[in-house]
């Protein structure tokens, strides 16, 4: 009868979104418990693929449930930002979706600041305004626990305190009760909008942990899982105990996993990178799966609730969702999970409906262009595609001489045929406004040979051309005009780009030290669509990248790096 009524309080645990109350063992229940820990990652508003998912958590559900076990649903982060079914109502599609689906908890991405106030302003218009609005109001909308423990104020230095938004929670999930800490990426308050989160700052995030882990397991947890929007990269995942073997070891979660106290935490359910990985490091379960709804992560727990550990911990491959990563849910063939055809979620499907039917009518906009070839996204180097979106800000913005788009901000590619506004918002999601940046061509060419030197985004240009070469052990920028002519490096410029690059994003520092003016009004991506339809015609990608003669040219691969020349030899001693 035990294990009856524990296999009940399961169903309800795993299955219903609200807090559960607690449930410890009896003295004849099983000595062990297997907890599967469910991740996912990055969703980008992507908010069918949850119907997806909620298929193969039915499978999963009514496997653990026969044995007595249970589910844990978390989520590493950066879910409403990127399509039009999600940002048209700031996220909430994708909580009503997640609440469905029966998600326990899910950290805030640097994402999910994006959308600013509550309302279309992206970034505060008047003093009233609050810069987090939005992200506040899906708190309070969500059954699930949205947490953030590593943001901190930045005039007190204290944990922000915002409303449904606490740095832990705890769950009961089959008698095991689970801990969950949420934390986010050093790099968050540098990969969104500045003005939305100006006031903030974050505390490292191995600390934050460390310190709100002990305070879990003091207070009973036997399972302790991080929800950390910081991620990795591998390569492969048949070797999860060789992370070395397959993985990049210098990113984020793997020092972090690193760092911790051998047994403090069991899962770290990441993001941010859009990478896979499944590995165990230092000990550590680490999952992340991808991103836009294409894979989910997976952990089994054997736990021991009588002693309060982990007994053995079963690491799985990323499992994608359909036969395609890009297939339509009309298309997704997903196959079988746990001895069952896996069906879509058909409540999701209900829930997310309406906000469907009010995203499809824009997004069936045509902008009378056609593609002739797939552009690709691309965003570490030039392409076709960013030089496009470059050349669209310089004819659509503000006047100015130049402009540049950073690679960040192109999230797709676009197909070839008939050009949408659906096919633009995908590759553009993001709400930018126009900026314009006043600076000295010399501090321009400075900004390329710190792109240059470095990782991340390439600054896609238009309207002139870079030439980068190395000399005497450094890199030497020159700014051309479209004609080949050089530029004055006293000469000052009207540089036409996003908000976001104006303000400090992507950390390349375009609007340091220079006159930074956001313009208001009409978003960027609606500028670019309504001048697509007054150009028409067709867009054909060797007209926009010549790999013989790229717009931005420089010695070698990214980043770019310039030995010294050698000294030159000393003369032989003459033969006596």
């Amino acid at each position: 009868m035990r294990r009856v009524v524990s296999a009940v309080v399961a169903v309800l645990v795993a299955c219903g979104p609200g807090p559960a109350a607690e449930v410890r063992p009896g003295p004849d229940a099983p000595s062990t418990v297997v907890l599967s820990v469910i991740g996912t990652n990055d969703l980008h508003g992507h908010v069918d693929r949850v119907a997806v998912l909620g298929g193969y958590l039915a499978n999963l559900r009514r496997a653990r449930d026969a044995e007595g076990g249970g589910v844990l649903l978390v989520d590493g982060g950066d879910m409403f930002q990127g399509t039009l079914v999600s940002n048209l109502v700031e996220g909430r599609s994708v909580v009503d979706a997640y609440d469905v689906v029966g998600y326990h908890a899910a950290t805030v991405g640097n994402h999910e600041f994006d959308f600013g106030p509550v309302g279309p302003a992206v970034t505060p218009a008047a003093a009233e305004d609050d810069p987090r609005g939005a992200l506040k109001a899906r708190a309070e909308q969500a059954s699930f626990a949205l947490l953030t423990a590593n943001i901190l104020d930045a005039e007190t230095g204290e944990r922000v305190d915002w409303p449904d938004m606490p740095p832990t929670a705890t769950v009961d999930v089959a008698g095991v009760r689970v801990g969950m800490v949420g934390v986010s990426t050093a790099e968050t308050l540098e990969t969104t909008i500045a003005a939305n989160v100006s006031d903030l700052r974050m505390a490292p995030v191995v600390e934050t942990v460390v310190r709100h882990a002990r305070e879990l397991r003091e207070a009973g947890a036997d399972v302790v899982v991080v929800a950390a929007h910081a991620g990795g990269a591998c390569e492969r995942f048949d070797e999860p105990d060789r992370p070395e073997a397959s993985c990049e070891p210098d990113h984020e979660i793997f020092e972090v996993a690193r760092a911790l106290p051998p047994g403090l935490v069991d899962v770290i359910v990441a993001g941010h990178t859009h990478a896979g990985v499944a590995h165990r490091v230092n000990g550590v379960a680490v999952i992340e799966s991808y991103a836009y709804g294409r894979a989910f992560g997976r952990v089994d727990l054997e736990v021991d609730p009588r002693r309060d550990r982990v007994v053995d911990a079963r690491v799985h491959p990323p499992r994608e969702l359909c036969h395609d990563p890009e297939a339509p849910i009309d298309d997704c063939r997903p196959g079988s999970y746990e001895g069952l055809l896996v069906e879509p979620d058909t409540r999701v499907l209900d829930a997310i409906a309406p906000y469907v039917e009010r995203a499809g009518e824009l997004r069936r906009r045509s902008s009378g262009v056609t593609v002739a070839e797939r552009l690709e996204a691309e965003g570490d180097r030039e392409s076709a595609l960013g030089n496009l979106l470059a050349d669209l800000i310089l004819e659509a913005g503000p006047e100015g001489d130049v402009a540049v788009m950073n690679g960040g901000g192109i999230r797709a590619s676009l197909r070839a045929g008939e050009l949408t506004y659906g096919d633009l918002h995908r590759t553009f999601p993001f709400d930018n406004r126009f900026a314009t940046v006043r600076m000295t061509v010399a501090d321009f060419e400075a900004l390329y040979a710190r792109m240059l030197t470095s990782r991340g985004s390439f600054l896609s240009l238009g309207g002139a051309r870079v030439r980068a070469r190395c000399e005497g052990g450094s890199l030497e920028v020159d700014l051309l005009r479209p004609d080949g002519e050089p530029w004055a490096d006293d000469a000052t410029l009207t540089v036409v780009t996003s908000d976001f690059l104006a303000t400090g994003g992507d950390r390349l520092g375009l609007g340091e030290s220079a006159e930074v003016t956001v313009h208001g009004g009409e978003v960027m991506r609606d500028a670019l669509f309504d001048r697509l339809r007054d150009r028409g015609g067709t867009l054909r990608a060797a007209e926009l990248y010549d790999p013989g003669a790229p717009r931005v040219s420089y010695p070698g691969e990214r980043p770019v790096t310039c030995e010294p020349a050698a000294p030159a030899p000393a003369p032989a001693a003459p033969v006596r």
